[in-house]
């Protein structure tokens, strides 16, 4: 989705859902570095969390038309965004592999 080769794997669409983590990519809203020219995606789960997997479920989430987008940088403000009617999350049906590196001293 950033420019690097993808490799296509049919098998990831029949993992369990309860396999999964979620990824949040923005279709509208705050410019930025995103897939799709805004905001970063926002990870429901990082290396050391007790649900932490690589494999997600890629959620598309887009600003709705009258809402002030601002960036969103956790799952809980994501919910609370939503809650209040300012976005809406849809499933795209895709699986991605995506996993995270944590060096010691905790970056990413």
């Amino acid at each position: 989705m950033m420019g690097s080769p993808v490799i296509l794997v049919p098998s990831l669409k029949d993992v369990p859902a309860s396999s999964l983590g979620d990824v949040h990519v923005f279709v509208n809203g705050v410019k930025g570095e995103g897939p799709f020219g805004f905001q970063p995606d926002v990870f429901s789960s990082v290396p050391g969390d007790k649900d932490y997997t690589p494999l997600r479920a890629v959620k598309l989430v887009s600003w709705k038309e009258g809402a002030t987008a601002k960036e969103l940088k956790s799952i809980e403000e994501i919910k609370g965004a939503e809650a209040k009617g300012e976005i809406t999350i849809s499933s795209s049906g895709a699986v991605v592999n995506m996993p995270m590196v944590k060096w010691p001293g905790g970056q990413r």
